[in-house]
C-alpha cells in the first residue's frame, strides 16, 4: 500500500505517489533553482509546468489514475535536466537540436500577416514566409483556388498558441532547454516593443 497525494500542476490536478511526488518536487526545486537569475523565470517554469501536466495526462488511463515514479523518471527523460542545459550550452545548435521532435502544422500567430496560415507553414517546413505567401497569391491569380485553399486551412489549422505548440510547429524537441529559449525569445520581443 502507498500513500497517494493530489498536486495542481500546470492547471491540472493530478493524483501521484508519495515517491513519485518526492522525485517531483526535487526536479521542480532544481529547476527554480538553475532559472533564478533569469528575468523570466516564472514564465519558464510555468510552460514547463504545463508541458509535464501534458506528457502526464498521456499516462493516465482509466485504469491508471496514479503517476508513478516511473512517469516521473520517464516526463523528466523527455524534458532533461538542469544539469543537461549547463553541459548543451557549450555545444553548437546543430548539436542541441539533433533529435528531431513530434512535427505538427499550426497557425503562426507571431509572424501572420492575415491569419498565419502562411507563417504556419513556412515555420513547418522551414523556409521563408514570403515564399509561401507568393505561391498563395500565385495561385489565386490563376484560378481563384488559393483563396479556397487558403480559407480551408485556416478552418482547419489550430492556431499555436502554447509555447510546446511553437516549438512542435518548427520540430523542435520540446525539452526544458527549448522551452527556456522561447520563452527567453518572446520575453524579449515584448520588452523590445514596449520600449518603442
Amino acid at each position: 500500500m502507498k500513500i497517494t497525494l493530489s498536486i495542481n500542476l500546470g492547471g491540472f490536478s493530478f493524483n501521484i505517489d508519495e515517491d513519485a511526488y518526492s522525485e517531483l518536487k526535487m526536479y521542480l526545486r532544481n529547476l527554480e533553482i538553475h532559472f533564478a537569475g533569469e528575468e523570466s523565470s516564472s514564465e519558464i517554469l510555468s510552460d514547463i509546468e504545463s508541458r509535464m501536466a501534458e506528457l502526464f495526462r498521456t499516462k493516465l488511463t482509466t485504469y491508471k489514475q496514479v503517476i508513478t515514479i516511473e512517469d516521473v523518471n520517464s516526463v523528466i527523460s523527455v524534458l532533461g535536466t538542469p544539469e543537461d542545459i549547463s553541459e548543451k550550452e557549450g555545444t553548437s545548435a546543430r548539436d542541441k537540436f539533433s533529435l528531431p521532435g513530434y512535427h505538427r502544422m499550426y497557425r503562426d500567430p507571431d509572424h501572420r500577416m492575415i491569419g498565419g496560415v502562411c507563417a504556419g507553414m513556412s515555420a513547418y517546413w522551414n523556409m521563408d514566409p514570403w515564399i509561401v505567401r507568393l505561391i498563395f497569391v500565385v495561385i489565386t491569380m490563376l484560378g481563384g483556388l488559393g483563396l479556397l485553399i487558403y480559407l480551408i486551412l485556416y478552418i482547419v489549422l489550430p492556431e499555436a498558441k502554447t509555447t510546446t505548440q511553437k516549438i512542435e510547429m518548427k520540430g523542435e524537441p520540446v525539452n526544458i532547454n527549448n522551452i527556456k529559449d522561447s520563452v527567453k525569445k518572446e520575453f524579449d520581443t515584448v520588452r523590445k516593443n514596449m520600449n518603442l
